[in-house]
């Protein structure tokens, strides 16, 4: 199975670290294809840079039909999610949902953990797009600054440990979110009294699981492909699968 693990910032580090976290769970017959954006910015932290993320991360995927069998849009706050689960016939999998769904299953108070409150507005859309306002704590940050979004993990490593703590004080799982932050819940579990949740590793592991469930992932009903329509100043390769012009091979998704 091809993996596509699509980082929609900027940022070569974040695909590093989302990459290396999500390696450490997934079966080893998983090969993991790790892309950064080149257009857009550093890091996503507003609902504007959202939505054009959201049109980069379908212009990424259409380069790259039929070298891949699912995809994990690694941002938390999913830019693009339902988009590219209605253009393409494959599981594409959001680092927030997946987070959030894993995290019903492991408590029954889920809370979010990040690194700045600028985030936290976008963030918790995420739980009512989902549904599960009930479930949800709250979000919780640290007081303090970082200086590079490459070194977030490294510079804020003590302020977040406390803050999963304080969140600890009302939600059994932690989920810590943001791209910067990937990694972090494996190594400081066991300074925190709840569980703490990788977003990137749950994603990881339910593209694979629904790549085994149902290798076309949501392609039916309201997910259906939509009809072709020509498109003006759109990316060639973008443009010309909205169109019906490019197709997807058959049997690209029976690896496993």
């Amino acid at each position: 199975m091809r993996l596509l693990l699509l980082n929609p910032n900027t940022t070569q580090t974040l695909t590093d670290r989302l990459a290396t976290s999500a390696r450490r769970v997934l079966p080893h017959q998983v090969e993991l294809l790790p892309i950064t954006a080149h257009e857009g910015f550093p890091y996503i932290s507003s609902r504007a840079e959202v939505q054009i993320a959201g049109a980069a991360v379908l212009s990424m995927l259409a380069d790259r039909v039929n070298s891949f069998d699912a995809a994990i849009i690694a941002a938390f706050g999913d830019p693009g999610l339902d988009a590219a689960r209605e253009l393409f016939d494959l599981p594409v999998v959001g680092m927030s949902e997946a987070a959030i769904l894993t995290a019903l299953a492991l408590g029954r108070r889920f809370a979010f953990v990040t690194f700045s409150p600028w985030l936290a507005p976008w963030y918790e859309e995420q739980v009512t797009r989902t549904g599960v306002e009930s479930r949800f704590a709250g979000t919780f940050t640290p007081n303090a600054n970082f200086c590079s979004i490459s070194d977030v993990a490294h510079d804020l490593r003590q302020p977040l440990t406390e803050t999963c703590r304080r969140a600890a004080t009302h939600a059994d799982v932690v989920i810590l979110t943001g791209a910067p932050i990937a990694g972090l819940a494996r190594d400081i579990a066991c300074e925190v009294p709840a569980v703490l949740l990788d977003p990137i590793q749950a994603a990881a592991l339910h593209a694979f699981a629904l790549h085994r469930l149902h290798p076309l992932g949501a392609n039916a009903g309201s997910f259906s492909r939509p009809p072709a329509k020509e498109s003006a100043g759109l990316p060639e390769p973008l443009s010309s699968w909205i169109a019906w012009k490019r197709s997807r091979k058959k049997g690209q998704n029976d690896s496993t």
